[in-house]
């Protein structure tokens, strides 16, 4: 969690701060996979996956129709202890994967415009330390998103 605070310290730009998250969360959540996903309008783009398998990386879908969008639009993480258990998750965008539980956990300070989502192969209810470790890196990735998004990037080496 410290290495990924400071490399997100760092970030200069949206494509860091992603590679920050897909190469670091997958590791302090001890998950099977993670995607990071990113608003545009009415979808939500997979923009970025670190996973067992391959996910929806580089896939667009309704806001409204799939887990990431529901954070991003309630603005609060969403943890999903089975993904067949639960009314909100697309099953058949689910079955031909590993994934059978998740959280997922808006980005963005003033209102969401990313979301991270992690994932695992066994139904089960998420850890609360990770959890709160994935929040806090969750609401750090915010902190980056904002200043990388007005123009304030990281001091000077």
């Amino acid at each position: 969690m410290t290495e990924a605070m400071a490399r997100l310290s760092h970030a200069t730009s949206i494509d860091e701060l992603v590679n920050v998250l897909r190469e670091c969360a997958r590791t302090i959540a001890r998950c099977d996979g993670v995607t990071v996903i990113r608003r545009e309008g009415d979808r939500v783009a997979y923009v970025a996956e670190d996973a067992m398998t391959p996910l929806w990386a580089g896939e667009r879908f309704p806001i409204e129709n799939c887990i990431s969008g529901l954070a991003i639009l309630e603005a609060r993480p969403i943890h999903i202890p089975d993904i067949y258990d639960d009314p909100r998750v697309p099953v058949d965008a689910y079955r031909p994967t590993f994934v059978r539980s998740m959280s997922m956990y808006p980005i963005g300070l003033m209102g969401p415009s990313m979301a991270m989502g992690a994932y695992w192969a066994e139904a089960g209810p998420i850890d609360p330390s990770t959890s709160a470790l994935l929040a806090s890196l969750a609401r750090y990735a915010g902190v980056t998103l904002g200043r990388v998004t007005h123009g304030k990037g990281a001091d000077p080496a």
